[in-house]
């Protein structure tokens, strides 16, 4: 009998002499990247925040989500002699998923998931307002909706994909509605007279919706940098 299934098996069965420290072997078994995730399954600990960042750094080393849960799947196995947990395997698809979407996002003049503009369509159309005109005949209009920390991705997506869908209704055809950050609306939209009175319309409309979305006007800045700068702010808000 080999050592990793008599190590494992122990583990498994719950045997008190044996260390939850991964030794130097077991560690050198593991998969690429799982090193975290095996020590806090042999500490006992949860696994799921380790998963979480393991499922996102696969994605964006362009690991397939199959082979990302067989990699989990071999974890578990090799050091708890089971197969991996429902939370665990959750945490890594949902961050595989979201990872391997905001690269998409990035690349794509809409978000795939929402229909809405992506934040890199989104800078670039405030770029052409630069190049073409005076930054005081527009403004940012910014909407925050808190999410659901129960939804999975396409409920969030259909939920911000709504928050747009009014968005446009308020505005001209011409402005430009973007998705910027979770939970977050940015519309690039012609400054005048009725902007105040199309914000107050769209928070109204919201507020029927979601009570905790939150709505104002952002001035753009005096360069196209500052704008920039403005906009990787406002995914953070």
């Amino acid at each position: 009998m080999g050592w990793f299934t008599t190590h494992t098996r122990r583990v498994a069965t719950g045997d008190p002499e044996v260390s939850r420290e991964l030794t130097p072997e077991l560690r050198a078994a593991l998969p690429p990247r799982f090193e975290a995730v095996g020590e806090t399954l042999a500490s006992g600990s949860g696994a799921t925040s380790a998963c979480e960042v393991v499922g996102a750094a696969l994605a964006h080393d362009g690991v397939s989500l199959a082979e990302a849960l067989d990699r989990l799947a071999e974890t578990a196995a090799l050091v708890g002699g089971t197969e991996p947990s429902f939370s665990d395997t959750q945490a890594l698809c949902v961050a595989w998923s979201e990872a391997t979407l905001g690269y998409l996002h990035s690349l794509s003049c809409d978000d795939p998931l929402t229909g809405l503009a992506s934040l890199a369509h989104l800078r670039s159309r405030v770029s052409e307002v630069y190049r073409g005109s005076a930054p005081d005949d527009h403004a940012l209009v910014v909407v925050v909706a808190p999410e659901n920390a129960h939804d999975d991705v396409l409920s969030r997506s259909m939920r911000i994909a709504q928050v747009g869908d009014t968005a446009r209704t308020v505005f001209s055809s011409a402005a430009t509605v973007g998705h910027v950050g979770p939970g977050r609306v940015v519309v690039l939209a012609g400054r005048d007279e009725r902007i105040g009175r199309r914000v107050g319309l769209l928070r109204d409309l919201l507020l029927g919706a979601d009570r905790q979305a939150r709505v104002w006007i952002e001035g753009l800045p005096e360069t196209d940098e500052g704008a920039a700068a403005l906009l990787d702010e406002l995914t953070r808000v």
